[in-house]
C-alpha cells in the first residue's frame, strides 16, 4: 500500500494555499503595525545581545559594526566607536529609528543609529561556560571559534568566514537543517537501542516511531533553546517537527506537495522567513533533493546517498548561488566530499570535546584553514537564474526538462571552474 498524500488532490492544495495566504495577509499586518509604531517614535531604548562585532575603517578612523538582536526579537545592524570587543556583550541602547528603514527590512535585518547607554557586566550561564570549555581543548583560536560556531551557533570570525565561504560549505557552520539531521539520526539511534528491548518485554504494542520520536524532538528542542534560537536553527527544527508528524501519521513526506506545504505554512509563522535568503536557499536545496529521488527511485541506496545527493546538489545549488554570493573557489569543488565527512565528524566532534579530547582533529583543520587558492567572482544574471529555476520546477512533470536543467548546472559548473 502507498501512503497517503498530504493533499488528496490539486484542489484541495489550492485551498490549503489560499487559506495560508491569508493568514500571511493577516500577520504581515500585524507586523506593519508594529513596524509603523517602531519608526514613528524619535528614539527607542531597548537591550540586545551583540551576536557578532568586527572592525572597519573609513577616513583613518576605525569603528565597530555590530549584529544584534534585541530582546523584543528585533534584528540590526549598527556602527560604534567604542574601542572595546564588544562581540558577545549585552547592551542598553537608544535606537533612532526613521523612514529610511523600510517594511521588508523590519522584517529581516536593517540598519538603525544607535547609542550605546550601557554595556551590562557579561553573565555566566552554563553556555557560556561550555564554549569556554570548548575553546580551551584548542591552541589556535580559530579552532575554538570554529568549534563554538558548529555546537553552539556562535559567530565565526570574519577571516574564518571568507575562508569557509571560499571553500563552499557555510552551509556546514552555519547550523541548520544538516546539523538538525545528524542530531536526530544519532539521538534517534541511541534512545532506541535502549528502547527496542523494553518494548519486546513490556509493551510491543506502542510505536517506537512515537515514543522515541516524541523524546528525540524534546531533546532537540531543549537544544535549540539553548543555543539562543537561532532563526535558522528555529526554521530547522520547525521543519524536522512537521516531517516527524507527517511520519508518525503515516503520511507520504517525500513528495513535491508536503514541500509546498510546508513552504506555505511557514512565512506565517515566520513572517521574517519571506526576506532569509538562507530561508530560500534551504528550500531550494530540499527542492533539489526531491528533484533527485524522484528521478533515481529503484537506485541502490548507497549510490544515491555517497554520490548522487551530494554531487547532485552541488552541482543543481550552483547557479542558485551565484544569483547572489559571486566568490568562486577551486576548493568549492571539494564541497561534497566535505559535506560527506561532515556527517560522521560532527557527532564524533561532539563525543571528542565531552571527553577532553577535542584536539584530535586539529592537525587536519588547520591545514584546510590553511590552504590557498585562487580567487574569481561571477555573478549570475537575475533573469538566467529564474529561467533556470522554472526549468526546474517544469522537471517536476517532465523528465526531459529535469535532464535540461541537470545539463544546464553542469554547464554552468564547466564555464565557472574552466576559467580558474
Amino acid at each position: 500500500m502507498e501512503k497517503p498524500k498530504v493533499f488528496e488532490s490539486a484542489r484541495s492544495l489550492l485551498f490549503f494555499a489560499v487559506a495560508m495566504l491569508f493568514l500571511l495577509l493577516l500577520r504581515l499586518g500585524w507586523e506593519y503595525r508594529d513596524y509603523r509604531a517602531f519608526i514613528e517614535k524619535p528614539f527607542y531604548f531597548t537591550l540586545a545581545s551583540v551576536e557578532n562585532a568586527y572592525r572597519k575603517r573609513k577616513a583613518n578612523r576605525s569603528y565597530q559594526v555590530l549584529k544584534l538582536r534585541s530582546d523584543k526579537g528585533l534584528h540590526f545592524y549598527t556602527t560604534t566607536h567604542r574601542k572595546e570587543n564588544l562581540s558577545g556583550s549585552r547592551l542598553r541602547l537608544q535606537l533612532f529609528p526613521n523612514e529610511t528603514i523600510s517594511y521588508l527590512d523590519y522584517l529581516g535585518t536593517f540598519y538603525v543609529k544607535s547609542r550605546i547607554k550601557r554595556v551590562l557586566p557579561q553573565e555566566k550561564s552554563m553556555k557560556k561556560s561550555l564554549m569556554e570549555r570548548v575553546a580551551s581543548q584548542h591552541s589556535d583560536g580559530r579552532l575554538g571559534n570554529f568549534y563554538q560556531a558548529i555546537f553552539f551557533a556562535a559567530p565565526l570570525a570574519h577571516t574564518l568566514r571568507q575562508k569557509v565561504s571560499q571553500f563552499g560549505i557555510s552551509h556546514l557552520i552555519a547550523l541548520s537543517g544538516f546539523h538538525l539531521g545528524i542530531l536526530w539520526g544519532v539521538v534517534y539511534s541511541l534512545l532506541y537501542l535502549f528502547y527496542r528491548p523494553l518494548q519486546q518485554q513490556w509493551f510491543p504494542y506502542r510505536f517506537a516511531l512515537l515514543d522515541v520520536g516524541t523524546v528525540t524532538m524534546l531533546l532537540l528542542g531543549a537544544y535549540v533553546w539553548f543555543t539562543g534560537a537561532p532563526p535558522s536553527l528555529v526554521r530547522a527544527y520547525t521543519m524536522l517537527f512537521f516531517g516527524w508528524s507527517m511520519l508518525v501519521l503515516g503520511v507520504e513526506i517525500l513528495s513535491f506537495e508536503f514541500l509546498a506545504a510546508v513552504v506555505l505554512l511557514l512565512p506565517v509563522l515566520f513572517p521574517s522567513l519571506l526576506v532569509s535568503l538562507g530561508f530560500w536557499f534551504s528550500v531550494a536545496g530540499v527542492f533539489f533533493i526531491y528533484l533527485l529521488l524522484h528521478y533515481t527511485k529503484g537506485w541502490d541506496g548507497r549510490v544515491i546517498t555517497l554520490a548522487v545527493i551530494p554531487v547532485g546538489i552541488f552541482l543543481l545549488m550552483l547557479p542558485v548561488v551565484h544569483m547572489v554570493f559571486p566568490v568562486t573557489t577551486p576548493m568549492q569543488l571539494f564541497s561534497p566530499l566535505l559535506s560527506l565527512l561532515f556527517i560522521p565528524f560532527y557527532p564524533a566532534a561532539i563525543l571528542l570535546h565531552m571527553i577532553r579530547a577535542g584536539e584530535l582533529f586539529d592537525t587536519a583543520l588547520l591545514w584546510l584553514f590553511e590552504i590557498d587558492t585562487t580567487v574569481m567572482e561571477h555573478q549570475l544574471a537575475w533573469w538566467l537564474g529564474m529561467g533556470y529555476m522554472a526549468l526546474a520546477l517544469l522537471a517536476i512533470r517532465c523528465r526531459k526538462a529535469f535532464y535540461a536543467t541537470l545539463g544546464s548546472a553542469g554547464a554552468y559548473a564547466v564555464y565557472l571552474f574552466g576559467f580558474l
